[in-house]
C-alpha cells in the first residue's frame, strides 16, 4: 500500500521546530498584550459571503484562491484566507463596540489559500493578526506600526524596511482610479492577460503583477498620493510625522496597494532584505469602511497580519531539543510500579520527568537517558526499594549520591530553583 503524504503546500511543524515557534509566539503575545491587545480565537471557516463582501469578489483571493465547499445542508463555506473579515464579524456579532471607545484584538492561527507553493508561501500558512476598532486618529496608525517594529526588535530581527503609502478615501480614490484606468487603457495591448482583466474591474490590482513587462509599464502610472484630498493628505503627513518622532525610518512606496479591497488611507508593509521574491513578513493598514460594509455602525479600524513561516525563516533561533530534566531508570517490576508513583509526584512538583517502561539493563537505560540529554537520572532498583533510598546521578558531571526518598523532591526543587 503506498504511503500517504501531506498535501502539496502543507507543511508539518516537527517537535524541535515547535519549540522555536513557541518562543516566537511568546514574544509576540507579550509585546501585544503589553500594548493593550486581547486575544480572540476565531473559526477556521466562515460563510463564503463574508469573504466575498469584505475582501472583494473580484480579487484573486476570492475568485481563484479560496478553499470553498458545501456542507450537507447545501450551505457554502470557505476556509479563511485571512483573519480580518472574521474579526470584524465577531466584533459585530458579539457587540464588542459597546463599552470602551476602542477595541484591540489579536489572533494566531492557520489561513488557507490555493496558491502555487514556493519558498515562504504555503497553501496552509500561519498568521498573527492585529486589529484596532474605534479610533481614526493618525497617531493610532503610527502607534500600532511602532508596536510591530518593537516586536521585531525583541525577536532580534535586522535588515527590515518599512514601506508606506496612502490609498485615499471614498472622496478622492474614485478620481485616482479613473486616472489609472485611462492610463492602463492606453497600454492595454502591452499588459498581460491578468492585468487586462484587472484594469477593467479593479485597476489598482495591476500593481500586484510580478510580470517584468507589466512592471516596466507601471513605472509611469499615476500615483495615489498625488490624488489625495486635503483630509487624506493631512492624515498621511501626520502618520509619517509620528513615525519620525518615534525614530522609525520608512520608505514611501506609491505602488503599495495590499491585496484586499477593504483598505483605505494608510497602507504599509514590512519587508525583509534577506528574503527573495516573497519578502513581505507583515503588512496591513486602515480599513475604515469594512465594519459598516458588513452591517455594523460606522467604525474606523486599523490592523495588520504577520506571516509566521517567513518570520521563522528569518529568526534562525538555536533549536532547543525536547528533553526531560529527570529520567527515571527503573530495574525490576516493583521498581516500575513505584516509579510510576514517583513520576507523578515529580510532575506534580513542577519538574520535567520521564521514565523508561521497557525491561532493559542499567547500562541500556543510562544510554537512553544520554540520548535524551537528560541532565539528571534517578536510579531505583531492588536494593534501593529495600532501603527506602534512590540514587540521584548527575549525567554531566558523572557523579551520583544516594538519598532517602522523602528527601528527593526537596533536593530536586532546590537544584531546579538554582538552574532557573
Amino acid at each position: 500500500m503506498p504511503q500517504i503524504k501531506a498535501p502539496k503546500g502543507v507543511a508539518d511543524i516537527l517537535p524541535a521546530q515547535v519549540r522555536d515557534w513557541q518562543r516566537m509566539e511568546r514574544i509576540i503575545r507579550r509585546t501585544l498584550e503589553a500594548a493593550g491587545f486581547a486575544e480572540i480565537r476565531l473559526p477556521i471557516f466562515e460563510v463564503t459571503e463574508l469573504f466575498a463582501r469584505s475582501i472583494g469578489a473580484e480579487t484573486d483571493i476570492v475568485s481563484k484562491e479560496m478553499y470553498t465547499f458545501q456542507d450537507r445542508g447545501g450551505r457554502t463555506f470557505s476556509l479563511r484566507p485571512e483573519g480580518t473579515a472574521g474579526a470584524v464579524r465577531a466584533y459585530l456579532e458579539h457587540r464588542l463596540y459597546h463599552g470602551a471607545s476602542d477595541c484591540r484584538l489579536y489572533y494566531l492561527g492557520p489561513m488557507f489559500r490555493a496558491e502555487r507553493p514556493q519558498a515562504g508561501r504555503f497553501r496552509q500558512f500561519n498568521q498573527v493578526g492585529v486589529e484596532v476598532f474605534g479610533l481614526s486618529e493618525p497617531g493610532v496608525d503610527a502607534e500600532v506600526i511602532a508596536v510591530l517594529m518593537e516586536m521585531f526588535t525583541r525577536l532580534g530581527l535586522a535588515g527590515l524596511r518599512l514601506d508606506l503609502n496612502s490609498l485615499g478615501c471614498p472622496e478622492c480614490r474614485p478620481g485616482y482610479l479613473r486616472q489609472l484606468q485611462c492610463f492602463l487603457e492606453a497600454k492595454r495591448l502591452l499588459l498581460c492577460t491578468d492585468c487586462q482583466r484587472r484594469a477593467e474591474i479593479n485597476p489598482q490590482r495591476v500593481f500586484d503583477c510580478k510580470q517584468p513587462g507589466c512592471q516596466g509599464i507601471l513605472e509611469d502610472a499615476p500615483k495615489s498620493p498625488d490624488s489625495l484630498c486635503a483630509a487624506c493628505r493631512d492624515h498621511f503627513r501626520r502618520v509619517c510625522d509620528c513615525l519620525e518622532q518615534l525614530g522609525y525610518a520608512y520608505q514611501l512606496n506609491s505602488r503599495l496597494v495590499r491585496g484586499l479591497d477593504y483598505y483605505n488611507r494608510t497602507a504599509f508593509e514590512i519587508v525583509s532584505l534577506k528574503l527573495g521574491a516573497q519578502n513581505a513578513i507583515a503588512g496591513g493598514g486602515r480599513y475604515d469602511g469594512l465594519v459598516e460594509l458588513l452591517g455594523g455602525p460606522s467604525t474606523p479600524a486599523f490592523g495588520y497580519a504577520i506571516g509566521l513561516e517567513r518570520l521563522n525563516m528569518l529568526l534562525q533561533l538555536p533549536s532547543e531539543p525536547v528533553q526531560p530534566w529527570i529520567y527515571l531508570v527503573l530495574l525490576g517490576d516493583e521498581a516500575k510500579r513505584q516509579g510510576l508513583l514517583l513520576l507523578q509526584e515529580l510532575r506534580k512538583a513542577g519538574l520535567s520527568a520521564q521514565m523508561g517502561h521497557q525491561n532493559k539493563s542499567l547500562k541500556k537505560q543510562l544510554q537512553h537517558a544520554n540520548k535524551l540529554e537528560a541532565p539528571w537520572v534517578l536510579i531505583l532498583g531492588e536494593d534501593e526499594l529495600a532501603a527506602g533510598n534512590v540514587i540521584l546521578r548527575d549525567m554531566r558531571q558523572g557523579t551520583q549520591e544516594e538519598l532517602l526518598q522523602e528527601q528527593l523532591i526537596g533536593k530536586l526543587k532546590g537544584i531546579w530553583t538554582t538552574k532557573s
